[in-house]
């Protein structure tokens, strides 16, 4: 059991994951993150993946030899996990690999209150107990099957105005994923007239993959937009937390795009307030922030991070690049399900296409991420930093700044990777920027991913 290679990448994706993800091990997790809690109750959810049954069993098996007593609320998107957690003030655990292969499986975990587990908050304590599984009790806890559907929509609708909402055309790709159990409930109280695409949920992903960040798995989306006039596409990856935005001319937003546009929204309604963002988004975010009265705040790339610093600074709405966002006042979690609801309210005070919209939020031009095979991550950075001449910072990777430029390198978590992101005043800039590290990286000994 290589707990080694299937606890390496929580801390950044908030997901203990790997492909050779079985019972014996989600046993031996479930009975350590039991006794980790401390808690008499815990909350067990899973999506649809093949796996997922025999992973949650396993999982409730372990919890419950601890002598836990488990909330099995079944299959659900993960964002509902965060709002149990929240909501019932108890531990939770979502089985779901996101948005990787089908044959992967993985376990997103949560402290009571919503609060994430990161390598300051447990995560080096669950692993020991999980390679070591304390004694069972002597009595087991027992097991109690619980919807929470209904009251997470409610919830959804304490923070939007169902009401207000005007009549929208809008399709909706689930990928054969979780989004399907949320969506009709959803839609149900709004004025939406919904095209859906993929919405049973299929633990084989007949249709495509489902991660929406990838252009190849948004073609039948946009197809279905262009079929027939349409306000708004949305595109949600396996387990719905994550959701893409198409507008009405079928273009993509950018996971920046939709946080700024998403930030000036907050602003409105909560003049003044703090809004968090990670150091690869465009700085079109923090410069919408500043223009609307808001406090913008940077911090590293990664779910426990955002989470940690808007509970430092009280902020409203945290959002990333890679189109995770975060709502406070949905116990600081992300929600691909709440993000596209203020959307299409922000969308219902403003009677514009989205097209149009968006042109306010995007003065620059990025790169798009670009991915190169280096051995020696840390000492690839130290020579590219060497060889550039803007203001660099460490917060995550190297970040090189210029007045009207900026490139990020970031190692993978994983895998012998630098993830190299680029921002600049025209495409022009952005693509000679691009050139200009590229070539530094291979010339020593780096190459295209």
């Amino acid at each position: 059991m290589n707990l080694d290679a299937i606890f390496k990448a929580y801390d950044i994706r908030g997901r203990i994951d790997n492909g050779d993800m079985d019972a014996d091990i989600a046993r031996r997790i479930g009975a350590g993150f039991a006794a980790f809690s401390g808690a008499d109750r815990i909350a067990v959810g899973r999506d649809i993946r093949t796996s997922s049954t025999e992973i949650s069993a396993a999982f409730i098996e372990g919890a419950t030899g601890q002598g836990v007593d488990v909330d099995d609320i079944g299959l659900i998107a993960t964002d509902m996990s965060y709002y149990y957690a929240g909501a019932h003030d108890v531990p939770a655990a979502m089985i779901t690999a996101s948005h990787l292969p089908l044959n992967w499986n993985g376990i997103k975990l949560s402290l009571a209150g919503a609060k994430p587990v990161s390598a300051d908050t447990g995560l080096a304590e669950i692993k020991a107990l999980t390679a070591d599984p304390p004694a069972a009790a002597a009595e087991p806890g027992s097991v109690k099957v619980v919807s929470t559907l209904d009251e997470y929509v409610d919830h959804l609708y304490s923070i939007v105005d169902a009401d207000s909402f005007r009549p929208l055309k809008v399709a909706v790709d689930g990928g054969n994923g979780m989004a399907g159990i949320v969506s009709g409930p959803v839609f149900a109280r709004i004025p939406v007239d919904l095209t859906p695409l993929y919405l049973e949920p299929d633990g084989t992903f007949p249709n495509h993959p489902a991660d929406p960040t990838r252009p190849e798995n948004l073609a039948d989306l946009i197809a279905a937009m262009e079929a027939e006039p349409h306000d708004l596409g949305v595109a949600f990856d396996a387990d719905a937390d994550r959701a893409i935005f198409i507008d009405d001319s079928g273009v993509p937003l950018s996971g920046s795009t939709t946080t700024a546009m998403v930030a000036r929204w907050f602003l409105g309604h909560n003049p003044g307030a703090t809004i968090v963002h990670n150091l690869i988004t465009s700085r079109a975010v923090p410069e919408t922030v500043l223009k609307w009265g808001g406090q913008p705040v940077k911090t590293r790339v990664g779910h426990s991070y955002i989470k940690a610093v808007m509970a430092e600074t009280g902020a409203v709405f945290g959002g990333e690049h890679s189109a995770h966002f975060y709502f406070r006042d949905n116990y600081r979690a992300d929600s691909g399900t709440l993000a596209m609801l203020v959307l299409m309210q922000l969308m219902a005070e403003d009677p514009r296409p989205l097209s149009e919209i968006r042109t306010e939020y995007e003065p620059y031009a990025a790169s798009g991420e670009i991915n190169f095979i280096v051995e020696d991550q840390q000492g690839m950075m130290d020579i590219v930093a060497a060889e550039m001449d803007g203001e660099s910072n460490l917060l995550d990777g190297l970040t090189v700044e210029w007045a009207d430029e900026w490139f990020n390198i970031r190692p993978s978590n994983t895998e012998p990777l630098l993830r190299l992101n680029v921002e600049a005043s025209d495409a022009d800039a952005a693509a000679e920027l691009v050139a200009r590290v590229s070539e530094i990286i291979v010339a020593n000994g780096g190459r295209a991913g």
